[in-house]
């Protein structure tokens, strides 16, 4: 029967006996094995229902680790590693010989990035060495955020769960390629491509998961991030009619974003309302966790208020988008 732990050496064991441990991040939970058993990471790709082909981030103590899982290293990495590390940025690189095809989805390429968790810090400090850890979820659906999300999800599946409280930046890691003949982004997150532009002084290309010689990376498939609920993304003018007019039909029917708290409702129908913060950050932080417990609220339909155009809720829409996409009909 998986537990839930605080007992860092009791995961470092596991993971050193080929077992696999859900742990805490900043962004979300991950579900973690040691990167170089390709046993150990068989059966993570198993536990998610993960297609092998698809790579995972490899998660690292620290940026002196760097040269056992990448060759050619650019000097922009340790640029980048320098200012964002430990932190919710992935770097792709050329992989180092060794590094298995299990991780890689066998490209010859690496993801790579130190956690700012102290939970995960601490846990690969001891472990002393690179774990493959995704999302600890089901291949698509959403990822957890908080340590209960995994169990529901995963149930005895895995060998133990480390508890860290709430991720406290809650979308998954900006991804970026440095393996190309430029930087280019393959997911947002909440370091934007403005601040990488910034810290390394030169373009990044935007959206670059869409082309065909860029890397395949964790997330960028057009359905994923997905709640068991379907989910409808609508303009804040539009929300209104629209759950009026899936009530009058019966429907168990959810709202969630500003508009929720926003605006009047009657008071006689029955709607689930979430509010959410109007800030990106915030309303990441606080995005999966409200997809879950709508979830748990078995609704027949989840309205959700479209996201502003900013560049700075790039990856919150994204998510959504790519959530929404699920459950197109």
């Amino acid at each position: 029967m998986t537990t839930f732990s605080t007992d860092i050496d009791a995961a470092v064991k596991i993971l050193r006996d080929g077992g696999v441990v859900a742990f805490p991040t900043e962004t979300v939970y991950g579900l973690g094995a040691d990167a170089l058993n390709a046993h150990a990471v068989a059966r993570l790709f198993a536990i998610k229902g993960r297609p092998a082909q698809h790579p995972v981030i490899v998660h690292l103590p620290g940026v002196e680790h760097l040269p056992r899982w990448a060759r050619e290293i650019p000097a922009a990495a340790y640029d980048l590693a320098r200012r964002f590390w430990p932190g919710p940025l992935t770097i792709i690189l050329k992989r180092a010989a060794g590094v298995p095809d299990a991780v890689t989805g066998g490209q010859d390429t690496v993801g790579v990035r130190v956690p700012g968790h102290p939970v995960a810090l601490e846990l690969l400090r001891r472990f002393d060495g690179g774990i493959a850890a995704p999302s600890a979820n089901r291949f698509g659906h959403l990822s957890p955020t908080r340590a209960g999300h995994v169990h529901a999800e995963l149930g005895d599946a895995v060998d133990l769960i480390l508890e860290g409280g709430p991720s406290r930046v809650g979308l998954e890691s900006t991804i970026i390629s440095l393996a190309g003949e430029r930087p280019a982004i393959l997911r947002p997150g909440c370091i934007s491509r403005a601040v990488l532009q910034e810290a390394l002084h030169q373009t990044v290309s935007p959206h670059a998961a869409q082309e065909e010689s860029a890397p395949r990376a964790p997330g960028t498939l057009e359905a994923h991030y997905a709640p068991r609920t379907p989910l409808r993304l609508v303009s804040a003018d539009a929300i209104h009619d629209a759950a009026m007019a899936l009530l009058s039909c019966g429907h168990r029917v959810g709202v969630l974003g500003p508009v929720a708290q926003k605006r009047k409702w009657p008071v006689h129908v029955n709607l689930h309302k979430y509010p959410m913060p109007n800030t990106p950050e915030e309303y990441a932080r606080d995005l999966y966790a409200t997809l879950h417990q709508a979830d748990d609220d078995e609704l027949d339909y989840l309205l959700v208020q479209e996201a502003p155009q900013d560049e700075e809720w790039l990856a919150v829409r994204d998510r959504l988008q790519r959530a929404a996409h699920t459950h197109k009909e």
